[in-house]
């Protein structure tokens, strides 16, 4: 059974095209998460960092085995303009990478 002492990292990614639309988002989503550890105190970022090869800010994250990355996708969602998420497949890592681009319908 997880409790809230088992964690795991997760990466948190804007990409380039909602970067471009809105680029104040950057800072939102920094202060954002900055302040979500006080509701989680298992939750942190451990590094911020521009990807140079792919245009994204990437946030990498400590989450507790209890905590619902849906609810914080919630919560950020009424911050930021309109976006969609999901959950990246990728193969060179084992980590989750939860991407946050332009809504389908742009």
């Amino acid at each position: 059974m997880q409790d809230e002492h088992d964690l795991t990292i997760a990466e948190i990614r804007l990409t380039h095209r909602y970067i471009k639309d809105h680029p104040w988002v950057v800072s939102a989503v920094n202060g954002f998460l900055s302040a979500y550890f006080m509701e989680y105190p298992g939750f942190r970022v451990q590094r911020h960092f521009d990807e140079p090869e792919s245009g994204m800010h990437v946030w990498r994250c400590e989450v507790p085995g209890t905590m619902k990355m849906t609810r914080l996708f919630r919560r950020l969602q009424a911050d930021i303009p309109p976006c969609r998420y999901s959950l990246a497949a990728t193969e060179e890592t084992s980590l989750p990478r939860y991407l946050i681009d332009i809504p389908s319908d742009n």
